[in-house]
């Protein structure tokens, strides 16, 4: 996949930040099994993301995100167990 060319290259960064922001903030609200469900979708794009962009990024920007999967898996979790 080339930049530019994937399936949200048409969408601007401001609605898709907007989107998560929202899905998250629903999921943590909610809480129980629906809300780690919201947080564990998250967590599925954050790995395709990654997962699709792991060559091109440096070291640093990897352990980035795979921080962020860890954060919002965790909290998914957390959320299913409390």
């Amino acid at each position: 996949m080339l930049p530019g060319e994937g399936p949200l290259a048409r969408v601007p960064a401001v609605a898709v930040f907007a989107v998560v922001v929202v899905v998250f903030a629903v999921g943590v609200i909610v809480g129980g099994v629906p809300g780690a469900i919201l947080l564990g979708l998250l967590a599925v794009g954050v790995a395709v993301l990654l997962a699709t962009t792991w060559p091109r990024l440096r070291p640093g920007e990897r352990l980035v995100r795979v921080l962020v999967l860890a954060v919002l898996v965790a909290i998914a979790l957390g959320l299913v167990l409390r």
